[in-house]
Formats: C-alpha cells, sequence, structure tokens
C-alpha cells in the first residue's frame, strides 16, 4: 500500500466507483475515511477479493471507519450527462456526505471531480491505497447486493449473474425481452439493439 501521510494531511477520504461499464443500474460511489488507530487487514482492490470476503470486510469498514458515505448517479443522470460526468457527480456526493469532512481526497483512476478540496487521482489506487481500496468494497457490494434485488423482479435479464455488464447471455436477454426503465438509453450495446 501507498503511504499518503504528509504533516498537514490529516483525514484522508478514499473515492472509488463501481458501475461505469454496466449497460443497466445507478454507478455507485463511496468516501471512506479510515481510522489510523484501526487498520483493516485484507483491503485491496475489491475484484480481486471472494464474494464473502467482500462482504466481511464491507461490515468491519462501515464498523471501523470514521467516515464513510455511499452515493451514486442515476440511470437518467447517466443518460444526461453521459457516464464520466454522471460518476464525477456521484464522487462530490459521496465526499461531500461525510460526516467528518476530510482535507485530502484520493481518488481511482486518472482523474478528479472538483471536491472544493485538494485531490489527487491514484492509477490503481484501488490496489494502492487502502483508503481507495475501502471505498472500491463499499461501492461493489452496494452495487453487487441492488443487481441481486432487482434481478428477483426482473429475472429475465440474469442480472444477479452478470451484474448488468455486456455478456452475451445479457445482450441476448436483452434481445429477448427488450429493456426497460433500469436500462442506460446512452450506451451503444443498448441503442444499437434499437429496443427503446
Amino acid at each position: 500500500m501507498l503511504d499518503f501521510t504528509y504533516p498537514d494531511i490529516t483525514l484522508i477520504a478514499g473515492v472509488d466507483e463501481v458501475g461505469r461499464g454496466p449497460l443497466c443500474g445507478d454507478v455507485v460511489t463511496a468516501a471512506v475515511i479510515l481510522d489510523p488507530n484501526k487498520p483493516i487487514k485484507g483491503l485491496t482492490d475489491s475484484k480481486k477479493l471472494t464474494e464473502k470476503k467482500r462482504e466481511q470486510l464491507f461490515d468491519i469498514i462501515k464498523q471501523d471507519a470514521l467516515a464513510w458515505n455511499i452515493a451514486r448517479a442515476s440511470v437518467d443522470e447517466i443518460d444526461k450527462l453521459n457516464i464520466l460526468h454522471a460518476t464525477m457527480l456521484a464522487m462530490q456526493r459521496a465526499v461531500s456526505g461525510l460526516s467528518i469532512k476530510p482535507n485530502f481526497v484520493l481518488v481511482d483512476g486518472n482523474r478528479c471531480p472538483d471536491f472544493g478540496i485538494q485531490s489527487q487521482a491514484v492509477i490503481k489506487g484501488d490496489l494502492l491505497v487502502a483508503e481507495i481500496s475501502a471505498a472500491s468494497i463499499l461501492a461493489k457490494v452496494t452495487r453487487d447486493r441492488e443487481m441481486v434485488e432487482l434481478d428477483k423482479l426482473y429475472p429475465q435479464y440474469g442480472l444477479a449473474k452478470h451484474k448488468g455488464y455486456p455478456t452475451k447471455a445479457h445482450l441476448a436477454a436483452i434481445e429477448q425481452h427488450g429493456i426497460n426503465h433500469l436500462y442506460r438509453k446512452s450506451f451503444a450495446p443498448v441503442k444499437n439493439l434499437a429496443l427503446f
């Protein structure tokens, strides 16, 4: 893990998103300020963890972090703003909703929105920075759970399995059943099927 401890930085928030690539559902973001007195073992990129381990860490992060917040941008916002701008908006919401105001924000990826706070983008940050790893876990578990719940309402799409990503099975299901309000109409695979 990278160490971003500087004398003038006391509260670092890590930020990550989940759900930029799927064809449906919200893009979910999280912001986490970890407690230096309660280090959490096993933090890494959420995609490298088993579902069971993610679920365990999800509860530990919520319990032991100094502050955490989960935010989102809706399907309508994604279609109106585009996925990049909707993700940036969701990240801003995640940070502004923290119960403690950080004085530095680290974001996974190569760009940061304007948080009104000093910030830095970190490539592969979810692997390298504990705060971002924690945020990636909160965001992924939240979105995956939502896809499982939506699967119960719309079982014909197989959302619990592919979580909305454009797999062969998902595209075949869209072709067979059409789309509903969950789908991002601005996304090429949905648009190209011309089903709305």
